[in-house]
């Protein structure tokens, strides 16, 4: 059924009550304002609904939308109880509260509300894992984004998008999205905005997947530069964290480390504790930052297993998913094999393992990597074969081609190790030339 419009709510208010158009009108408007307005031939801005709305003895939301006050106090409640258990952790009941608002027939009326239920709703699918659902969501987003309307907002959609790509695999379309909404804000002359920064950061990341390390190194660079003119802690933040991210690829462990501290120092804390204004970040920080100490001073060990052994204690009550848990355990995983317990750190892997399914994902590659390397320091040579093969073949598919040239490479040395046939051996070291681009 079509709803009333407002010049219809309004009339029939003011006949429900007994006024004359004159009398609503008396003295603010005059009575011919008030008849175009019923009619739907004039829009009055947002002070005449207030006043209006105040003659008549409705809430200027009741006014505009036909939804009662109840109505809107309850969904606003079950937005809010959203959007407290997305960031405590709870993705499920979070993603149950946003399906509800979008559920309700009334919340086609509230288009600010549906779209904080909509972007919400995306989230939390994403924090659950269930990627394919949360990029058509996204989609839908970024399609209707304005950064005219909303800078802030709409680069934080096409974030959201780039990343759950590049989670899910789809580097190519993750570079698009990032690229054609960067060169938007060059259009637009927003390039050296928090904005522009953020989403080359997403960008970045995708670069660094693809394996495109030069462009990826000229784009931290630049970053950077960026970042320090605009002055955002937020922004510089993002870029020393990227820059980080890239300085590790490279091998740069040491520059990657410091890099990372700034990052964490702009956050708003210490590498040994503090607050932050995004737990969600804060904690991938984190993580990151232990895995860049792990691979660039080993003697650490015990120090980053203690830092991520803490994140893994608060992870679960802030809005982090499923990736990013499984992305904790894989790292201390890592610090448990750097500790000379293989045994502990193939447990660890294979719990990050449970929590991603056999979807090929970046985590779940990473995961199987670091499994593999536990497997061959029990002396476990099948298993390790067998998951760092399925390691090898997730990051092809994924077109993670500098990583899959390592783990095909890596998988090649250990079947000669292993004293394996020539041709499973040869046939290794082919997929890895070949991801190489030789």
């Amino acid at each position: 059924m079509d709803r009333e419009t407002l010049g219809q709510r309004i009339r029939a208010l003011r006949i429900r009550q007994g006024v004359s158009q004159a009398q609503l009108a008396f003295p603010e408007l005059s009575d011919s304002y008030i008849s175009l307005i019923e009619s739907d031939k004039r829009v009055p801005a947002p002070s005449v609904i207030e006043l209006l709305a105040a003659k008549l003895s409705c809430s200027p939301t009741y006014l505009v939308s036909g939804v009662s006050e109840d109505v809107v106090d309850e969904l606003r409640v079950t937005l809010d109880y959203a959007e407290i258990a997305l960031q405590n952790g709870a993705a499920a009941e979070a993603r149950t509260r946003f399906a509800e608002v979008l559920a309700n027939a009334d919340a086609v009326a509230l288009p600010e509300m549906l779209h904080q239920a909509r972007w919400g709703h995306a989230l939390a699918l994403e924090a659950a894992g269930e990627l394919e659902e949360s990029i058509a969501g996204l989609r839908a987003l970024t399609a209707e984004a304005s950064a005219d309307a909303d800078l802030d907002h709409w680069s934080k959609v096409h974030v959201a998008l780039s990343r759950c790509l590049r989670e899910r695999g789809d580097i190519s379309a993750s570079v698009q999205v990032a690229e054609e909404a960067l060169r938007h804000l060059i259009a637009i002359g927003a390039d050296s905005t928090d904005a522009a920064v953020h989403l080359g950061a997403a960008l970045l990341a995708a670069f660094i997947e693809r394996g495109d390390l030069v462009r990826a190194r000229q784009l931290a660079d630049q970053l950077i530069d960026r970042a320090e003119r605009i002055g955002s802690p937020r922004a510089r933040m993002a870029a020393y964290w990227e820059a980080a991210y890239v300085a590790e690829v490279r091998g740069e462990y040491e520059e990657g480390v410091t890099l990372a501290e700034r990052a964490l120092a702009l956050a708003g804390e210490r590498p040994e504790g503090g607050l932050s204004s995004d737990p969600r970040n804060l904690h991938r920080l984190r993580i990151a930052y232990a895995g860049l100490l792990l691979r660039a001073r080993p003697d650490q060990a015990g120090r980053a297993r203690d830092l991520l052994t803490r994140v893994r204690s608060e992870i679960n009550t802030s809005a982090a998913g499923e990736i990013d848990v499984a992305w904790c355990l894989t790292e201390l995983a890592r610090a448990e094999i750097a500790m000379g317990r293989p045994a502990e750190a193939v447990e660890l892997a294979e719990q990050a393992l449970d929590l991603l399914g056999d979807a090929p994902r970046r985590a779940t590659a990473w995961a199987l990597t670091v499994l593999g390397e536990a497997c061959v320091r029990l002396g476990r040579r099948d298993r390790a074969v067998d998951v760092l093969t399925r390691a090898a073949t997730h990051l092809e598919e994924m077109e993670s081609t500098r990583e899959a040239a390592q783990a095909w490479f890596d998988l090649a040395e250990l079947l000669a190790e292993t004293g394996a046939p020539d041709e499973p051996r040869l046939a290794a070291y082919r997929r890895a030339l070949t991801c190489a681009g030789v």
